[in-house]
């Protein structure tokens, strides 16, 4: 597995948003420019707008959630894709007594959630086909890489030639531990100390569904 990123950039570089970001990003993926058998899909929402700027011949969609913890939505304990895989941090559910009552329902919330996203983005079209393809996924940043790695594996069990996850920020070690599940990850920035992803960003607004939309329907 290959992996490539860069930890010059510093917190008075940080990214202005995320087409910004997005920007950064296609600048480390030059080697997919013109490739016929490139996919590229952003993570709804906030990676929609990056994977916007690095998308090539196909930009496709694939809608997956974060499971985040119940009064603390934005700590993701888990994350689920479309195909019903979850993907769930053991160590953060034991730490913070989350019950297998709570995880149900978050996941069943969740599941309710990416049906009515994915008929709201796709507007009844059928999912990318991914035989012999290039994937490349990516999100707007990753702290834990849970959602990532379950989108992955989400795209993975479709049978695409390669997966390839970027980002345009993330701790080192999250990137290392993704090199597992893809055949190459690319990452322009892994500052230390890391904290979360929105720090590196001047606008790191909620991306909504309405952008999302527009930016699709513009590739």
């Amino acid at each position: 597995m290959r992996s490539r990123s860069h930890g010059s950039r510093s917190h008075g570089d940080r990214f202005r948003n995320r087409r910004d970001a997005g920007q950064v990003l296609a600048a480390s993926l030059g080697e997919y420019r013109d490739r016929g058998d490139v996919v590229v899909l952003g993570i709804a929402r906030g990676g929609v707008p990056v994977a916007f700027e690095v998308a090539g011949v196909l930009h496709a969609r694939l809608i997956v959630r974060k499971l985040g913890v119940p009064g603390h939505e934005e700590l993701a304990f888990g994350a689920i894709a479309p195909n019903q895989q979850t993907v769930l941090d053991d160590g953060l559910i034991g730490a913070l007594g989350i019950t297998p009552g709570q995880i149900r329902q978050v996941i069943d919330d969740e599941t309710a959630e990416l049906r009515r996203r994915e008929q709201k983005y796709r507007g009844g079209l059928e999912p990318a086909e991914w035989a012999d393809a290039t994937a490349i996924v990516v999100d707007d940043g990753l702290a834990t890489g849970n959602t990532m790695r379950a989108a992955v594996r989400a795209v993975r069990s479709a049978g695409p030639r390669a997966i390839i996850v970027a980002v345009p920020v993330a701790p080192a070690a999250t990137c290392r531990e993704l090199r597992s599940e893809a055949e190459a990850v690319v990452c322009p920035w892994t500052p230390t100390p890391f904290g979360a992803v929105g720090a590196f960003y001047r606008d790191f607004g909620q991306t909504g569904d309405d952008e999302v939309r527009r930016l699709l329907a513009e590739r």
